[in-house]
């Protein structure tokens, strides 16, 4: 495989004087009645034209004479070269690119809306021009086809999959590195270098979102409750044997039972309790 090659093309300012030169020579043959001379100069000056060329910065021209591919320049400057040489230009700058949102299936099958942000940028002007047929969109491509092999890969979260030891919804980090990975592995035959490439949109589709969004929320209360219920009974425990080392009244098994329901309701329970004032013995 072809791979680019640097030159240097000859300085412009010179071949800019030369050009100069030939116009004036030109002219003063022509003033001085020989023709055939000044015709020549004029053709030497409009074959010299056609080669000047500028490089800004972070750009570059690729050249190619009569086909053959001859090297890329990527100082930027003021260059000339033969005519004959056909010039493409390349930009070196860093650019962004964000997919479209596309629907995939992650590891489960669950169906989600994902995309992906690419940072990149032109390294080998020869691969990007010559080994792919439009490089712009052979990124595109391929980014979107590392993004779904990327989704079907991982589950989005952990609730049908304890296991997982990687999910798209929490190992960003995880997830990004082999994003960056697979598309630097695909966009290698194009003489492009990734940057940088991360999830830039991550949802269920809207057909199971509100499903697992039920789902989340069930989960969460379950562990709220959980972490309630344990947190109550090492309060109830604490008053009863607080209430009995300090002897302030003797509750036998089913008061004590009594007393945990109780306790276990005002302190479980999500809406407040409304207290009953018993006016008589504790077993009224």
């Amino acid at each position: 495989m072809k791979k680019e090659i640097i030159i240097n093309a000859t300085n412009g300012y010179i071949m800019l004087a030369i050009l100069l030169l030939s116009v004036a020579s030109g002219v003063f043959f022509v003033a001085q009645a020989y023709a055939i001379l000044g015709i020549v100069s004029f053709i030497i000056a409009l074959f010299l034209i056609p080669g000047f060329f500028i490089i800004n910065p972070n750009n570059s021209k690729v050249l190619l004479l009569f086909g053959a591919y001859s090297g890329t320049v990527k100082v930027n400057g003021f260059y000339w070269v033969l005519p004959f040489y056909s010039k493409n230009s390349i930009s070196m700058k860093a650019r962004n690119f964000e997919s479209e949102r596309i629907k995939v299936n992650d590891k489960l099958g669950n169906p989600i809306m994902i995309s992906s942000i690419l940072v990149w940028k032109v390294d080998d002007t020869y691969k990007a021009l010559y080994e792919v047929d439009n490089f712009e969109e052979f990124v595109k491509v391929q980014t979107d086809s590392a993004v779904r092999k990327l989704a079907g890969s991982f589950p989005y979260d952990q609730f049908e999959d304890e296991q997982a030891s990687i999910t798209l919804s929490s190992n960003f980090e995880d997830v990004n590195k082999s994003l960056e990975e697979e598309v630097s592995e695909r966009l290698k035959l194009a003489g492009i270098t990734v940057i940088e490439a991360r999830i830039g949109y991550l949802a269920y589709a809207p057909e199971i979102a509100q499903a697992m969004l039920k789902r989340q929320q069930a989960t969460a209360i379950i562990a709220a409750r959980s972490k309630m219920v344990e947190g109550a009974v090492g309060m109830v425990e604490g008053a009863l044997k607080l209430l009995s080392n300090k002897k302030i009244v003797e509750l036998d098994e089913e008061k004590k039972a009594a007393m945990v329901s109780n306790l276990l309701v005002v302190l479980c329970g999500d809406k407040e309790t409304s207290p009953v004032i018993n006016a008589g013995t504790l077993n009224q």
